[in-house]
């Protein structure tokens, strides 16, 4: 049973990963909405079409996204809808956190536009971590 979780938490840790960057989390909410091709998402996305296609790779390896193959074009589509779920759950964790942070700072005696920087710095501490 162990390898099993551990084999799970590979693949987890990989699909987390392939997540970690504003580009591929766009790409997954551009198509949660529908399926794209290449040359859509790099437009929405001031992209270019090399570069999408790199990211799409990487996040069809992870399991992120499939292609549907129309001929001799490609669309992608969200592997599966529950991924969306998971990034809107992790959304509204910040979101609850950030609102903590500046109820505190708040709280504290600080001024809105102070709890907004405040907020801006952890918002910020919290990508890098």
């Amino acid at each position: 049973m162990a390898s099993t979780m551990t084999d799970i938490e590979e693949l987890q840790t990989s699909m987390l990963r392939s997540l970690a960057s504003r580009h591929r989390l766009r790409i997954l909410h551009l198509l949660g909405e529908r399926p794209r091709g290449v040359n859509e998402l790099a437009g929405d996305l001031e992209l270019s079409q090399a570069t999408t296609s790199q990211h799409l790779g990487a996040m069809r390896r992870a399991g992120l996204v499939e292609a549907i193959h129309e001929g001799r074009n490609h669309r992608y589509q969200v592997a599966d809808p529950q991924l969306l779920a998971a990034c809107a759950l992790m959304r509204d964790v910040l979101v609850r956190r950030l609102s903590r942070m500046g109820d505190l700072a708040a709280a504290a005696g600080a001024s809105p536009s102070e709890a907004v920087d405040n907020n801006q710095v952890v918002a910020s501490e919290a990508a890098r971590e």
